[in-house]
C-alpha cells in the first residue's frame, strides 16, 4: 500500500485543545463493519453497544512526567530534554533538543536549588541520546520525575493544560508511557462503574506508549516501514477472563489501538490470548487477520501514521476513509483531547 493511500484532509480548527467535560461527553461516531453504516452517538451511550458477558480491555498504563528544561553548563544556552525509555536507576534514552549543539559529556543544569543535573553520556545519530541524572540530598528518579518534570503535550496542544489529570485516563495506574492512550481518556469511573453493573467484563493490560507511536510513515510504500518497540504486560488473570468471554461467545472490546497491537501481539494463531511481558514491534496494517479484536474504541488519527493504518485494517480503507471525511464535515473534534470512534 501506498502511504498517500492512507491520507486526509483536516482543518486546523478541528484540533482539539482541552477535552471535552464531563469526558463521556464527547461525540462517538459508530462504524457497523456488518452494515457498512454510520451512527452518530455520545459517548456514554456506548453502554448500549458493549453486552453483557463481553469483556472491554484497558490500557492503564500512566503518563510520566517526561518534559524537562534547563540551561547548557558553559553557555547558559536553553535545552529541552524528553525521556523516552528508562534503561536503569537514573539513565534514560531521551531526546535533547536543539540536538545539534548537544554534545557528548555536556551537562544540563534543570536546578540550582537543589543542584539537580542532566549529562549527556552518549549521543547516538538517529538522535535518541543516553543521558543521567545527577542530583544533591539524593533524590530519587521518581521524586525528581514528580517534583522538576512536566507531563509532555503532543505539539499540536498549543496551551497549557488546567491539571495533569486532563491527559491521564481515569484508571491509570502503572506509570511509563511519554503519551496517554488517548481513547480511554473519554471514560468516566462512573461510566465504566454502569458497564460493570451491567455484566460487562473490564479487565487491564499495561502498554507503555512511546512517542514513535505517534510518528508518520516516512516510506512511501508502508511494508518498509520500521515499527518502533514498545513493552507490553497481560496478566495470567486478564489473559484467562479475555478467553473465557471468547470462549462462551462474547466480543472483546479493545479501547485503543495500543490495547489492539498488544492483544494481537500475544495471540496464538488459533486466537487464545497468552500473558505475557515483552515488547511489540507489531504493525498492523491493511490486509492483517485480526485474532483477538472483536470491536474497537479509537481517536482520529493524523494521516499517515500507523495508527490509521491499523484502524483501516480493522474497519477497510475506504469505509475509514469515508468516516473521517464525514467527521471532518460534522465539525468532529480529532486527535488527543477530541472525539472518538467506535468500531463494531
Amino acid at each position: 500500500m501506498r502511504i498517500e493511500e492512507l491520507s486526509y484532509e483536516l482543518p486546523e480548527e478541528l484540533i482539539a485543545q482541552h477535552p471535552v467535560y464531563p469526558r463521556d461527553y464527547a461525540k462517538l461516531m459508530v462504524l457497523n463493519r456488518a452494515t457498512q453504516t454510520i451512527e452518530h452517538r455520545i459517548f456514554y451511550e456506548i453502554e448500549h453497544f458493549i453486552n453483557p458477558h463481553d469483556v472491554l480491555v484497558l490500557n492503564d498504563s500512566k503518563v510520566i512526567k517526561a518534559r524537562f528544561f534547563g540551561f547548557k553548563q558553559g553557555t547558559g544556552g536553553k535545552k529541552e530534554i524528553f525521556l523516552l525509555k528508562k534503561i536503569n536507576g537514573k539513565k534514560w534514552l531521551a531526546l535533547t533538543n536543539p540536538n545539534s549543539r548537544v554534545h557528548q559529556d555536556d551537562i544540563i543544569l534543570l536546578t540550582s536549588n537543589p543542584h539537580i543535573f542532566v549529562k549527556v553520556l552518549k549521543k547516538n545519530e538517529n538522535g535518541e541520546n543516553v543521558v543521567e541524572f545527577y542530583s544533591e540530598n539524593a533524590f530519587s528518579m521518581e521524586k525528581i520525575l514528580a517534583k522538576f518534570g512536566e507531563i509532555p503535550l503532543p505539539p499540536y496542544i498549543k496551551g497549557k493544560i488546567n491539571a495533569d489529570d486532563e491527559y491521564q485516563t481515569v484508571y491509570s495506574h502503572l506509570e511509563g508511557s511519554v503519551a496517554s492512550p488517548t481513547a480511554g481518556l473519554h471514560f468516566t469511573k462512573f461510566l465504566l462503574n454502569k458497564l460493570i453493573q451491567k455484566g460487562v467484563n473490564v479487565e487491564y493490560i499495561t502498554l507503555h506508549v512511546g512517542l514513535g507511536t505517534f510518528k508518520p510513515i516516512k516510506e512511501e510504500d508502508i511494508d518498509k516501514h520500521k515499527m518502533h518497540e514498545e513493552d507490553f504486560f497481560i496478566s495470567e488473570s486478564a489473559a484467562s477472563k479475555i478467553n473465557d468471554a471468547k470462549s462462551q461467545g462474547g466480543k472483546v472490546f479493545a479501547c485503543g489501538t495500543t490495547v489492539a497491537r498488544t492483544l494481537e501481539t500475544a495471540s496464538t494463531r488459533e486466537g487464545t490470548l497468552k500473558p505475557l511481558n515483552g515488547s511489540t514491534r507489531l504493525f498492523i496494517k491493511p490486509g492483517y487477520p485480526f485474532k483477538i479484536v472483536d470491536a474497537m474504541i479509537t481517536n482520529f488519527h493524523f494521516p499517515k501514521t500507523t495508527l490509521l493504518a491499523l484502524t483501516a485494517a480493522f474497519v477497510g480503507k475506504e469505509f475509514i476513509l469515508n468516516a473521517y471525511n464525514i467527521a471532518v464535515s460534522e465539525r468532529y473534534r480529532f486527535y488527543s483531547f477530541g472525539d472518538t470512534m467506535l468500531i463494531i
